[in-house]
């Protein structure tokens, strides 16, 4: 059984596992920012350095089974803390990293413990909560990873530009240094079974493979483009390379506005949380397509492709949370699995277009994969429709108490 947690501590722990996402994400895709700086520093070609968000991503559709199953029995205090003190050496070795292998290597220790971050960070920040207010605290905790593009890259592009890349990776460090010990300082250890939310609350195994599988079509869709988001830029739409910080800003500011947004839908309307971020990506995909050489459109456009990327991946970890058909642990790591499938096959998928066919196809491209994912989603969110009067009828009835067991607080967020 978990300890009970007041109401303060839950709200400082999901504070501190935020910046933690946030500064995951940032590393993960810093080097869209940097690309043109890490290539010619490291003597490598754009579509090279590009791999180092393919690669990493690569790593953690490895790892992040495997890692969650080894780990299962450790307590999440001890387990988070050496996660983050390895995302902060990863960074630091990736500061100071003489050659592009050095790097790629530093960006492999550092995919490693996001893996293990990604497969346990939900189910434990959400288990300090009730389960009514879980989607609310999923959208919370995602703000975290939601602030990566809007601050956290255009800050480490601009310290690129200002003082070098590797200043970028150094600072990283450091907020990976404090991030472990404010982990370590707040959040209780208990076997991880214990906790809250360890297990989904309305299981259901075929339609939680379904989510994996919209999951990866759709991430992939959206980072086809997002990858080689500033070649796009600079050769589709004129822009010069000034402005590519305020650009990815204003991508960033819109994926926090619509996970905000997602947070007073996700408990109430799962399945519209789902597709509606889904549905804006798909059709700001298209339309850079269509409108790419124009700058104000392009502007607007790019905003739709961060809200509806930054929701869409809220919703999936709060649906999650409902589906998995067994720990919620697993169920996150095959999430995480699924997520950065999508990320390292798009950033390859981009790679080829932008070697072969320049970096115009790349939002055709990745809106198509989108439109695959939604339409998935939409059929299946049909026929649960259809099957729920039936299931309804069926289920017996419950005891208001039956879903509080097991939660370690009584707080919202």
């Amino acid at each position: 059984m978990a300890p009970e947690v007041s109401p303060r501590r839950a709200r400082a722990v999901l504070v501190a596992l935020s910046l933690a996402a946030f500064a995951f994400i940032t590393t993960e895709l810093l080097p869209v920012g940097l690309l043109t700086h890490i290539a010619p520093d490291l003597d490598r070609s754009r579509s090279q350095v590009g791999l180092l968000v393919s690669g990493y991503a690569i790593v953690v559709v490895l790892a992040s089974v495997p890692l969650a199953r080894l780990t299962q029995r450790i307590p999440r205090r001890h387990l988070l803390g050496v996660t983050m003190l390895l995302f902060a050496a990863g960074n630091a070795a990736a500061a100071l990293a003489p050659t592009y292998a050095v790097l790629a290597g530093s960006r492999l220790v550092t995919a490693l413990a996001q893996a293990l971050f990604w497969s346990i960070a939900t189910a434990t920040v959400t288990g300090l909560f009730p389960v009514a207010v879980r989607g609310r605290v999923v959208a919370l905790f995602a703000t975290g990873a939601t602030l990566a593009p809007v601050l956290g890259v255009p800050i480490g592009t601009w310290l690129g530009q200002q003082a070098g890349w590797r200043v970028a990776f150094a600072v990283l460090a450091g907020v990976g240094l404090a991030t472990a010990a404010a982990v370590l300082v707040l959040l209780p250890s208990y076997p991880p079974a214990a906790g809250g939310a360890a297990r989904g609350t309305a299981p259901d195994g075929r339609r939680f493979a379904l989510l994996l599988i919209a999951t990866a079509l759709g991430i992939g869709g959206f980072m086809t483009l997002q990858t080689y988001v500033t070649p796009f830029l600079l050769d589709v739409s004129g822009f010069a390379d000034a402005l590519l910080a305020p650009l990815l800003f204003v991508s960033g500011a819109a994926g926090v506005v619509g996970t905000l947004a997602a947070a007073r839908t996700l408990d109430t309307r799962p399945i519209a949380s789902l597709l509606t971020p889904l549905s804006i990506g798909t059709a700001s995909l298209f339309g850079l397509y269509a409108l790419g050489a124009l700058r104000p459109g392009t502007v607007v456009l790019l905003a739709g492709i961060g809200l509806g990327y930054a929701a869409f991946g809220s919703a999936v970890q709060s649906r999650m949370l409902q589906l998995a058909p067994g720990s919620t642990d697993m169920a996150s790591a095959g999430v995480s699995t699924a997520f950065n499938a999508g990320i390292a096959g798009g950033s390859l998928l981009g790679g080829a277009l932008l070697s072969t066919s320049g970096a115009r196809p790349l939002a055709l491209v990745g809106g198509l994969l989108t439109l695959v994912a939604l339409t998935l989603l939409a059929v299946d969110a049909r026929r649960g429709r259809a099957a729920e009067p039936a299931s309804t009828a069926a289920r017996p009835p419950t005891s208001p108490a039956a879903g509080r067991q097991g939660t370690p607080a009584r707080t919202a967020p």
